[in-house]
């Protein structure tokens, strides 16, 4: 089981190395590199905590992916997690907010961290608004599927199944929630955040419609497994940014340093793919047919918790975030031991058989 961490520990030593590195420029002390090397490995810690759900949710598109784009998402989605969304990110929205480049973003991030971190936290409003209605979207299309025949709380699951039949009712859902959630903020911040939202809403249409417009070839076997790995991929990559929105912003709470935050979230994203492989290959989702379940109820969970954190009163710490996904995950977990113990026959009945990569016998899906 520790091959698969093997380039997530290699990865965290450099992290730390860096980490401490940094430190030393900053304090010059022994104690103060300590200190942030302290606070690196918390936040990695914090970050794998809080992304049980995101590596379970990982798990059911990338079992559907052959090894190429599996080998790609733990390269090139490290480098797109870690240095797009830790750092990146961060300075595109403080360039946008301050109306300033780049360069001056990351300048003003270097030398005046707490005018940097203000900025981040006043597009909070924008943030949750877009990744709250996205997590939505993804949460509540795992429900809405009329042909999903296991039921983890059936009379929750079945009705909403039901509901399937109603064309856009995912989106219209979305689209209440994220009214009623404005009535509760001012004209100017209802703005931004209904049009973040309903950029979240197309966000989630152009990644999910791309799946099906990239294997459009059928004459091309190849060719299509390749482009439905593309847009598994850019989904993946939608999906985590989405799941890292709240992380980046709570990690202010132990460090307002854009690049001791982007090591320490990164070290947690790297162990996060990892995870997501070990249970890819070892066809845990079919193991325990309900943990996809509890995983999908955590991003609804999630995605309430981002679409009301607009509103600062009604702001629900991180921590209590991932307890939430965690509980709900170790629920489904623990049901489903129970089913398989009481109807082993059914375990092997309603898997999806995989090979021992984990890769679907019956060869790879799209999206």
């Amino acid at each position: 089981m520790l091959k698969y961490y093997k380039g997530s520990f290699i990865f965290t030593a450099i992290c730390l190395a860096l980490a401490g590195w940094l430190g030393w420029e900053l304090t010059g002390n022994v104690a103060g590199t300590l200190g942030i090397l302290w606070i690196t490995a918390v936040l990695g810690v914090l970050e794998v905590s809080l992304s049980f759900d995101n590596a379970v949710v990982n798990a059911t598109v990338l079992r559907d992916m052959d090894d190429k784009w599996r080998h790609r998402f733990l390269t090139w989605g490290v480098l797109i997690a870690v240095f797009g969304m830790r750092i990146l990110f961060p300075v595109a929205i403080v360039a946008i907010a301050a109306k300033v480049g780049p360069i001056a973003a990351i300048e003003l991030a270097a030398g005046d961290p707490k005018r940097y971190q203000e900025i981040i936290e006043g597009a909070h409003i924008g943030i949750a608004g877009f990744g709250g209605a996205f997590l939505g979207m993804v949460g509540l299309n795992f429900f809405l599927d009329s042909d999903k025949d296991t039921h983890w709380i059936a009379p929750i699951e079945r009705p909403i199944a039901g509901l399937s039949q109603i064309s856009g009712v995912a989106i219209g859902i979305v689209l209440l929630v994220m009214y009623a959630v404005s009535t509760l903020l001012t004209t100017d911040e209802a703005l931004t955040y209904l049009v973040a939202g309903m950029l979240g809403l197309v966000a989630f249409i152009v990644v999910h419609g791309l799946g099906t417009l990239l294997e459009g070839d059928p004459d091309a076997v190849t060719g299509a497994v390749a482009r439905s790995g593309l847009a598994s991929f850019l989904y993946l990559e939608v999906l985590d940014a989405s799941f890292s929105f709240d992380g980046v912003i709570g990690a202010f709470a132990l460090s307002n340093n854009l690049f001791i935050i982007a090591l320490g979230l990164g070290i947690g994203a790297m162990f996060v793919r990892s995870m997501t492989i070990m249970l890819v290959d070892h066809g845990t989702l079919s193991e325990y047919r309900y943990l996809e379940h509890g995983a999908f109820y955590a991003i609804i969970a999630l995605a309430i918790i981002m679409l009301l954190s607009a509103n600062r009163n009604l702001h629900i710490p991180e921590t209590v975030t991932g307890l939430i996904g965690a509980s709900l995950i170790g629920l489904a977990f623990w049901s489903s031991v129970r089913a398989n113990k009481n109807n082993p026959d059914d375990t092997l009945a309603e898997a999806d058989p995989v090979t021992p990569s984990g890769a679907p016998l019956d060869g790879p899906r799209g999206a």
